[in-house]
């Protein structure tokens, strides 16, 4: 499903001094299908200027764009949609305010969350993580590549892999059965962010093709 094939999650603590914007225009050379802008710590004005500018950057690309936690931003920025943690905002209470259409995805950690969250109507889970990974510090334990196969075996919505996953190990991810693959470091925090993300880009296609 290359909807969610290669999702970009900017974190500017970890680019080599380029701001969310930055990121997500390079992200999207190297051929990103979804750019998610997250920043805990952001104020609610410099975050919003960046959702308007990836806004403008993803609808000429043809890709997605969602935004972390932030239901107002998102709405307000015409973003394709929100992604929401276990600790944010309800999705029972999101999604009778957000437009026909408008994208609700949910971090699960196990196969309880993600079946809970399928049954709120979530769109999409992001299981996370599937290695250990320093990028996101509330991440938790790695639950391991037989996750995604626990998880897919029980929702039908897609399943976006997230946590510690590059090139080396891609592949294993996408055999178990991950729609997408959501990375930061791997991307973000590479030196050529356009080349990181057609590298990995390539594989997800490469895989795909192979499957058919």
């Amino acid at each position: 499903m290359m909807r969610y094939g290669l999702y970009i999650v900017t974190e500017e603590g970890l680019s080599k001094g380029l701001d969310h914007t930055e990121i997500a225009s390079r992200a999207l050379e190297g051929g990103a299908d979804v750019i998610q802008l997250r920043d805990k710590a952001m104020d609610g004005r410099r975050f919003m200027e960046h959702a308007l500018k990836i806004r403008n950057l993803t609808k000429k690309a043809g890709a997605l764009f969602i935004v972390n936690d932030r239901v107002d931003i998102a709405l307000a920025a015409k973003a394709d949609g929100v992604h929401l943690g276990q600790d944010d905002m309800p999705i029972n209470e999101v999604r009778p305010i957000c437009p026909k259409g408008f994208i609700i995805g949910i971090t699960a950690h196990n196969v309880e969350e993600a079946v809970e969250a399928e049954a709120l109507s979530a769109d999409y889970i992001g299981l996370s993580p599937i290695f250990q990974t320093g990028s996101k510090n509330d991440a938790g334990p790695a639950c391991g590549v037989d996750m995604v196969r626990k998880v897919k075996a029980r929702v039908h919505i897609p399943v976006v892999a997230i946590g510690g996953i590059g090139p080396s190990n891609a592949r294993d991810v996408l055999k178990a059965g991950a729609d997408g693959l959501a990375v930061i470091s791997a991307v973000v925090g590479q030196d050529d962010i356009a080349g990181a993300a057609r590298r990995l880009r390539s594989i997800i296609s490469e895989f795909r093709i192979e499957k058919k």
